[in-house]
């Protein structure tokens, strides 16, 4: 059936292929990310505008990727754009290589909005910042192993590219699951010092953190995973509570989820501090960054005063006379937290958000009123201003649940929604934007029921 889609699909983005396909030439599969990739090609664009992309065809499409998320104010938000234009006219640089005010300027915003986070230190994406907060972890705690959920993404970099995605025949026990490799090239090593938990299983979660309680660091976490599915308000306070009384400390990623589920990300949602924050995508309004916060106490092992040369280690080998070394010198790059700030100052302005939550339920509301008039199982599950679209009656509480989705419907009709001018890579979680009308809102839900009777009328 959905090579149907494709047919139509390839012959609206003729252009996209051939630009693909010279693309692969000099680029391994054509993308920088492989997530950027689908099949029969990735969409090759051209320009943007708000809550709309245009592609090398010459196609518009209301856009609910929005870049992962990141782009909360939509594309070539005014504010964020003079605020950029500012900080290089006025600072006569893009960069100094050396402390700016910026720094502090964001670092105090921070923690102003995020409960549980009293220092900062910066990074140049999301993934940087889980790898650090992890590194922090350990170097605190001193004991060898991690532990993540499955199901939870943290980066493609080999501490935590485990059991995102892994093939359930292979993942062994629900409440006991494998540590399953998600690429290539990861050693064993980080195979037999990651631990793999089950999410909103507090019951066995307790007891695989207990069995490993002398070797486990950290628990590094999604509050919300992949920035849809909430943990149980009963989960994240029996985990805060098991991970103090064992000395593990737990991280939050809300990389998907810091702004947009509030202010405050999901900690304030759940009202509990996670010892350490990691932070991205929003963050920099549309710029690569990332930000790690936390316990005043746990982050103050970063300082570079009274460590001497930290690269250079002891005779004696002893790790605990080394500082903690993070570096990088694109780190707190001024232009980035410039247009950072502006998209935070946007988002603090009377009634923006509350507006923003409130055409999110709308368009929720109004999809799941749609395909139930269709008799087709189906949710919208999510908080705050992201969303997915689950094909399913059975109530998704983890990533097992998922497999329960009906996703080959799922993907029929998103090729029919990029046909129809709505713009998602399919299967995605939608975000949604300040940019985003009541005409865009309609639109689309006037193009998912154009792709339900297109779909639902070959079966």
């Amino acid at each position: 059936m959905i090579s149907e889609e494709y047919k139509l699909y390839e012959k609206k983005t003729g252009n996209s292929k051939k630009m693909y396909e010279k693309a692969c030439e000099v680029i391994p599969g054509g993308v920088s990310a492989n997530i950027k990739y689908f099949e029969p090609h990735p969409i090759v664009m051209e320009k943007a505008d708000k809550s709309r992309l245009y592609d090398v065809d010459g196609n518009e499409y209301v856009d609910y990727l929005l870049c992962y998320g990141a782009m909360i104010l939509g594309h070539g938000n005014a504010s964020v754009t003079e605020a950029v234009n500012n900080q290089l006219q006025v600072n006569g640089t893009a960069i100094f290589g050396t402390p700016h005010v910026n720094e502090t300027t964001m670092a105090k915003k921070i923690i102003e909005l995020f409960s549980g986070i009293e220092m900062v230190r910066f990074t140049n994406s999301g993934t940087e910042a889980t790898l650090f907060a992890i590194r922090m972890a350990m170097a605190y705690n001193g004991k060898s192993k991690i532990a993540k959920f499955e199901g939870h993404y943290h980066g493609g970099y080999d501490q935590v590219l485990l059991s995102v995605h892994p093939d359930i025949k292979r993942a062994g026990d629900a409440k006991e699951p494998k540590t399953i490799k998600e690429s290539r090239g990861i050693s064993d090593y980080y195979v037999n010092n990651t631990v793999i938990l089950p999410f909103n299983d507090i019951e066995s979660t307790k007891k695989i953190l207990k069995k490993h309680a002398d070797d486990i660091s950290a628990v590094i976490m999604e509050p919300v995973q992949s920035g849809f599915i909430p943990a149980d308000i009963e989960f994240m306070k029996e985990l805060r509570k098991v991970t103090e009384e064992l000395g593990i400390l737990l991280i939050y990623d809300e990389v998907k989820t810091g702004f947009r589920l509030t202010l405050g990300g999901a900690q304030d949602i759940y009202g509990i501090k996670p010892d350490i924050t990691s932070l991205g995508k929003v963050l920099g309004g549309g710029f690569p960054v990332g930000a790690v916060g936390g316990k005043k106490e746990v982050l103050e092992i970063v300082s570079p005063t009274g460590y001497g040369d930290i690269l250079t280690p002891s005779a004696n080998n002893d790790d605990k006379s080394l500082g903690l070394f993070h570096s990088g010198t694109y780190n707190g790059h001024p232009t980035v937290l410039a247009a950072g700030l502006a998209t935070i100052n946007e988002l603090e302005k009377d009634n923006v958000m509350n507006s923003l939550f409130e055409n999110t339920n709308y368009l929720r509301k109004k999809l799941e009123e749609l395909y139930k008039s269709y008799n087709i199982p189906m949710q919208t599950v999510g908080v705050g201003s992201i969303f997915n679209i689950v094909l399913t009656d059975k109530k998704i509480k983890n990533y097992r649940d998922m497999n329960s989705a009906d996703t080959e419907l799922r993907k029929e009709i998103d090729y029919a929604l990029l046909e129809l001018g709505i713009y998602s890579k399919p299967l995605n979680r939608y975000s949604m934007s300040t940019a985003h009308t009541i005409d865009d809102i309609n639109f689309t839900i006037d193009a998912h029921e154009k792709a339900i009777k297109r779909v639902m009328g070959r079966r």
